[in-house]
């Protein structure tokens, strides 16, 4: 018998609770608590290694609990994942497209995984393609496709199944800035249909423009949580003043602005309140370069996790 679903109308799409994995003596989620809001775009953000993946894959039944509560659609995962899955959307973060199969041959045979098929299919994947503007594309096959192309595929597939949770494991890495935009306008317009979102990205700017609420992982752990503006409130200041030149000049001004510095190779980072001292001071030293902007989610990600590089 199918699960049916036990989550009341303003509970939950997704709510853990103490939620841990290990892998023999390696913690990869360290006992983490979230939920998200149906009709949200919630994200997961953090150094590689952090635990999203893990925890999207535990959220889909993919990966098994160790420990703690997980429950998607008010049904335990470890119990209902297929039920899970057949209301799920999942776009994964590699391309996994048929390549002997059409477009549209891709999208049909994934509606079969779901047991749909007929008439009703071909008008849905006709209102698919014109959502992802690939109709003109239908008989090509996804070789004959740009990067942007295929993910767009990617989401259509997602979709087939007119899932209630929309799940995204990295939707834009390698693609150009034009097809990330057009992607950021699908997902938006996902969203506005009412459509929950589960993401995981390494742009920042995807995450401000996406997220209603995101946390921010380091191994295992989240080490804060809330919406991108009230991230950027509450971890850094509101300005930032990027410095290059020469070392011991940029120190000797920075040293004495009242700024919170940050050290990165050649470039310095004045986080400040208060920049106009600062910038009026640097218009007359020639030899060093400057930026200066507001601060953003990069800055919070930054200070939380540390500017070394992960592998």
């Amino acid at each position: 018998m199918q699960a049916t679903a036990t989550r009341q109308p303003d509970a939950p799409i997704v709510a853990a609770r103490a939620l841990t994995k290990r892998f023999g003596d390696y913690c990869a989620v360290d006992g983490i608590d979230f939920s998200i809001e149906p009709g949200k775009c919630f994200g997961f953000l953090g150094p590689n290694g952090a635990g999203k993946t893990t925890t999207l894959r535990m959220t889909m039944g993919l990966t098994p609990v160790s420990d703690g509560e997980l429950t998607v659609f008010g049904l335990p995962v470890q119990q209902h994942a297929a039920a899970i899955r057949g209301r799920t959307g999942i776009v994964p973060q590699a391309d996994n497209l048929d390549p002997d199969f059409t477009v549209e041959e891709n999208l049909a045979v994934y509606a079969s995984f779901f047991g749909l098929s007929g008439a009703d299919i071909d008008t849905r994947i006709d209102r698919l393609l014109d959502f992802v503007s690939l109709g003109e594309r239908r008989k090509a096959k996804p070789d004959a496709l740009s990067g942007g192309m295929q993910r767009r595929l990617t989401i259509a597939r997602a979709l087939i199944n007119e899932p209630e949770l929309v799940v995204l494991d990295e939707p834009t890495t390698g693609l150009d800035p034009q097809a990330r935009h057009v992607i950021w306008g699908r997902l938006t317009e996902l969203k506005s249909h009412g459509k929950t979102l589960l993401l995981t990205t390494h742009y920042m700017e995807e995450a401000e423009r996406l997220c209603d609420e995101l946390v921010i992982m380091d191994h295992g752990r989240i080490l804060a949580q809330g919406s991108p503006l009230e991230l950027i409130a509450r971890h850094v200041e509101t300005d930032v003043i990027e410095m290059r030149g020469q070392g011991d000049a940029m120190q000797a001004l920075a040293t004495g602005s009242g700024c919170r510095l940050e050290q990165m190779g050649n470039s310095l980072y004045c986080y400040t309140h208060n920049p106009a001292p600062l910038i009026e001071q640097l218009k007359d030293r020639h030899e060093l370069r400057f930026v200066h902007r507001p601060t953003g989610l990069e800055d919070v990600f930054l200070r939380l996790t540390g500017r070394e590089l992960r592998d």
